[in-house]
């Protein structure tokens, strides 16, 4: 792999106008909200900075001359022996900045020479090495810091690189690696003044810098409709065409429109690494291996470190300090998933039993035996890989060691040689120190009139008829071991016995919701094969029973403190599943009341928009995870019902939420019951507790994931499956050593299906590294991405969305600044240089900024961005990879005898064709768009129609025609279908219709609908704050 980082830049003329396709400047227009306008000055300067008494351009402050990286960056976060708090005149989270545009009149309008179009000629032509240029500047791969002789140093003799991407043609000369912000930039009037720079910004909880002053007042880009930061009044200082009237939009010829091809791309990474490592094995026994992708195929053979699929990092060279740490800011974390399905082709796990000793384990950390610990003294006893204790080796576990001072019975003991592996655990790992009972699947029906009305109460008591036959059990078992009891409810609650014994199934009532309590234990959990009759009969009983219904108020807290009393009663774990129509608005505990209001948009107080509403549901949470109750939430709304309460149980006991907004049988019952089969018959741990361990040096500070954290180390979750992930990022807490590497151990406690208490363990083992050049090598882009979402959607919880986006941009430039001043070769400071495993990380992080919980706008519900919010909490690298690039893919020249899926495209708008048909999906949405030239055989071959015109609106669902075009469509969406964790439903769009709007925000090169820039104009911008950075 190349080490040269990718390079970007053109030579540069003069400054132009307009940016290619937009008029004068970035989309011209009167007033433009700014992008964020990244962070207002702060209340009080920050201990350290003086304010100038002398005012500058537009009234922002100078800057003092300062070290570029300040060594005392604060960390607020929740380690106050590590780090020293923030000086208290720092603008506090909560508070507001001033806003930039009291004070931005600009004395008269700023000069040409600005970052106009900065990247309008950028040839960015080369990923890896150019060859080596005629200038003494030469691009060499580094190895640490640059060398100080300038020659070339063993330079390929061309470009060799395996990520030239076909569309591009090697660098002609010297100058096509080539400024992206034009020399220009030095000269504007906002220079030094725009951001006085006092080191990198503090960091607040969750990995997040405190945008003190860091950001004081630097007017952002501005971007079409919808506003990131408000809609500003006046002119904007050094912005081109930002206001009407900017002397960029006068002078000069139009520009060539710069190709967006030149630009980095992840369909073409993702293309190279599937090449490159695709169909590949992936041997587990080098430590701190970087893996292929998350979209690579590829099969793992554990040799002594847990597979990608179960652990993924951030980087797998860890710095060696704190200081290189806090230098660079790329976050340390892990994302586990510890019931992450495998393929059919890998080893399922093993289970050990140790008998009634159970598992071997240091006695100083309680570590569990694994391939870290290093046997001695002739196999007596053996020193603890993370804590350095030396333990005596249990009599029972006793083994000579070889000549290599390995144990003879290495090969034969998964715990020695594997890096994942299950143990039996004993009574001392469980609930009173007998072995649990099977967990139970409660299915709780809301019976009120809007869901019998819409035939969604028939709908699911005709599908558990079927769905029951396949509860998940263990391999090898005939049947399933789950117990299932069953309930209706609308302002009381019904409690059915469905009892082998009996020939009718009995219900009972309790309307006291306030005291609520399970009114018969025997008949209430049952084994579905023994009273499958029964069962039947209640099913086919339930919709008749409440068909003339008129309650439409609904209760919610009860019935989740009915689930839970239940499996208290029955000494038991297990899951609710519960179908819930509306915001419960009956008198009972739990009540919610409308509290939607636009107006908090873009205010400090949107953040209350994603906060529960502090009641019963945080003791409920507790109580859930207590007795080992998951819930599961399937919402049928028709209008707001405060999700951010709603799920907030769900989303703290491992469970999941699924929303169907205006739910019809007719168009969106088959993408309901996918979602249901898939959540029923998913594998499943309950009751599970997990602690992550590591080697001396760095440990585990925070953890974000759909759990309850009752101290700061012990992760619980009501019940974990195979989606869902917990991100865990590790701070350091003493100095690594090269030599030994870090270690880590996660270790899961659960109860299993057939309730068996396991222990599952994954290790992995990362190398340590002095050298920053290292970090950025064996840095995860993905994995990073999957950290930055969670950690930004858990800030906004008590900060304001500007300060949150803000953070952002300034992490991604100062992880990019930080490897340009300290691993990439000398050039000019015009060319954008991105670290190899990192340079499609822009692409991500803006489209993460595009997301529904990150954009200020009201067009978007608030139940929808809450709801996204909490289920990228629980997702592991996978997931938030294709949420935020959406595979886009062609069909419509697809060749239908190939197995091979069609490669998809770039996201962009772009990419589309009048007359082609293409396939987006991005894990929770699924468009057919139809170009309006579309052929009229493709349309007759897939719809049976004579032409697109022909279409009818609402069509979810492609019909079964017998063509070979047909048959290839269908069955490259159902396999879509069957690989993600959630069904999609399909929606059929033509070009230039209204739904096409829906369609257009997922392409997330383009400008966002709700606001938010486009690919290429972030990346103008982070290459202005790397240059602000570095100057």
């Amino acid at each position: 792999m190349s080490q040269q980082g990718y390079v970007a830049a053109p030579p540069y003329s003069q400054a132009q106008p307009g940016m290619g396709a937009y008029q004068g400047g970035f989309g011209s227009g009167p007033a433009q909200p700014l992008y964020g306008h990244y962070g207002g000055p702060p209340q009080a300067p920050p201990a350290g900075v003086m304010k100038s008494p002398v005012s500058s351009v537009a009234g922002m402050p100078l800057s003092p001359v300062s070290s570029q990286y300040n060594p005392n960056v604060q960390q607020n976060g929740a380690h106050p022996q590590s780090y020293p708090a923030p000086p208290a005149v720092s603008a506090p989270y909560g508070q507001p900045p001033h806003s930039l545009y009291n004070n931005m009149a600009s004395p008269g309008p700023p000069p040409t020479q600005q970052l106009t179009n900065q990247m309008s000629s950028m040839n960015l032509g080369n990923y890896g090495n150019p060859p080596p240029p005629a200038s003494s500047v030469a691009q060499q791969p580094f190895q640490a810091p640059p060398p100080s002789s300038l020659a070339p140093q063993h330079m390929p003799p061309g470009p060799q690189s395996p990520h030239m991407s076909p569309q591009m043609s090697p660098p002609q000369s010297p100058q096509a690696n080539m400024p992206m912000a034009g020399q220009s930039m030095a000269g504007t009037p906002m220079a030094g003044t725009g951001r006085p720079f006092p080191g990198p910004p503090p960091q607040g909880p969750g990995g997040f810098q405190q945008p003190g002053l860091a950001s004081a007042g630097q007017p952002g880009y501005p971007q079409q409709a919808g506003q990131f930061g408000g809609y500003m009044a006046g002119p904007q200082p050094n912005m081109p065409g930002g206001f009407p009237g900017a002397p960029s939009a006068l002078a000069g010829p139009p520009q060539k429109k710069l190709d967006p091809d030149s630009i980095p791309s992840i369909t073409q990474v993702i293309e190279d690494d599937q090449v490159k490592q695709g169909g590949e094995v992936f041997s587990t026994n080098i430590r701190g291996q970087v893996p292929p992708l998350v979209t690579t195929d590829f099969t793992v053979t554990d040799q002594g470190n847990a597979s990608p699929r179960f652990i993924r990092c951030t980087t797998y060279s860890l710095p060696c300090t704190a200081d290189l740490a806090k230098q660079c800011q790329v976050p340390l974390a892990a994302i586990v998933k510890p019931f992450a399905s495998l393929p059919k082709n890998e080893t399922p796990l093993y289970v050990v039993n140790h008998g009634d000793t159970g598992p071997v384990r240091c006695n100083r950390c309680k570590a569990y035996m694994c391939p870290y610990m290093q046997f001695i003294d002739g196999g007596r006893r053996y020193q603890c890989g993370f804590c350095n204790c030396v333990n005596e080796v249990p009599v029972f576990y006793f083994q000579h060691l070889d000549h290599m001072g390995r144990r003879v019975d290495f090969y034969e003991r998964p715990e020695l040689s594997l890096g994942s592996y299950e143990f039996v655990a004993t009574l001392d790992y469980c609930k009173n120190n007998k072995p649990p009972n099977p967990p139970a699947y409660i299915f709780m029906i809301d019976v009120s009139y809007n869901n019998i009305k819409s035939g969604l109460v028939k709908l699911i008591c005709d599908e558990l008829k079927t769905l029951l036959e396949k509860l998940p059990r263990e391999e090898g078992m005939e049947n399933s071991a789950i117990k299932v009891g069953f309930v209706t409810y609308n302002k009381v609650l019904h409690f059915y016995n469905v009892k082998s014994a009996l020939a009718q199934p009995q219900m009972m009532v309790v309307s006291d919701t306030a005291e609520m309590f399970v009114p018969l234990l025997n008949g209430f959990l049952v084994n579905y094969q023994d009273s499958r009759a029964v069962i039947y009969n209640l099913l086919d009983q339930i919709p008749d029973m409440f068909a003339d219904t008129s309650e439409s108020e609904t209760v919610f807290a009860p019935v989740i403190q009915a689930g839970v009393e239940a499996f208290k009663a029955a000494e038991c774990s297990g899951k609710l599943f519960i179908f819930h129509s509306s915001m419960p608005t009956a008198e009972a505990p739990g009540k919610l009341k409308n509290r939607d209001d636009k107006k908090l948009v873009n205010t400090d107080k949107e953040k209350t928009l994603f906060q529960p509403q502090k009641s019963v549901y945080e003791q409920l949470s507790k109580d859930c995870v207590a007795s080992g109750c998951c819930v599961d939430l399937f919402l049928f709304p028709s209008q707001y019902s405060d999700m951010a309460t709603m799920a907030d149980v769900p989303s703290h006991t491992g469970g999941s939420v699924y929303k169907y907004s205006n739910f019809q049988v007719e168009t969106d019952g088959e993408h309901f019951l996918r979602d249901l089969r898939k959540d029923v018959q998913k594998s499943i741990g309950f009751d599970a507790i997990m602690r992550v361990r590591t080697s001396t040096g760095f440990r585990a500070t925070d953890f974000f994931g759909a759990v309850y954290m009752s101290n700061t180390t012990d992760i619980e979750m009501a019940a974990v499956d195979c989606d869902k992930a917990v991100t865990v990022e590790f701070k350091h807490d003493d100095t690594l050593s090269e030599e030994t590497g870090a270690f880590m151990q996660c270790a899961l406690l659960y109860t299993t299906i057939s309730g068996q208490r396991r222990l599952r363990i994954h290790n992995l083992s990362l190398n340590c590294s002095s050298q920053l050049s290292e970090l950025y090598k064996s840095c995860e882009t993905d994995s990073l991405i999957n950290f930055f979402a969670k950690s930004a959607y858990r800030a906004i919880l008590n900060q304001p969305l500007k300060n949150v986006r803000e953070i952002l941009v300034n992490q991604t430039a100062h992880m990019l600044a930080c490897y340009r001043k300290n691993c990439a070769s000398p050039s000019a400071a015009s060319q954008l240089i991105l670290p190899d495993a990192m340079k499609v990380f822009p692409v991500y992080m803006n489209s993460l900024m595009k997301t529904a919980p990150l954009v200020g706008s009201t067009e978007l519900s608030t139940d929808d961005r809450a709801h996204q919010r909490l289920s990228v909490t629980a997702m592991g690298v996978e997931d938030t990879q294709l949420l935020l690039y959406p595979r886009l893919t062609p069909l419509h020249n697809v060749d239908v005898d190939s197995e091979k899926p069609p490669a998809p495209v770039r996201c962009s708008e772009e990419r589309l064709t009048d007359s082609g048909m293409f396939l987006l999906e991005n894990g929770q949405s699924m468009f057919l768009w139809l170009g309006q030239a579309s052929p009229p055989d493709l349309i007759q071959n897939l719809f049976n129609l004579p032409s697109l015109a022909h279409l009818q609106g609402h069509m979810c669902a492609l019909p079964e025609l017998d063509n070979p075009l047909s048959k290839k469509v269908r069955s490259i969406i159902s396999s879509l279908l069957e690989k993600r964790p959630n069904s999609m439903k399909l929606h059929i769009v033509r070009q230039r219709d209204k739904p096409e709007m829906l369609f257009r925000q997922f392409l997330v090169e383009d400008k966002g609908l709700h606001g938010g820039a486009s690919y290429m104009d972030f990346l103008c911008y982070v290459h202005r704050e790397i240059r602000q950075l570095l100057t």
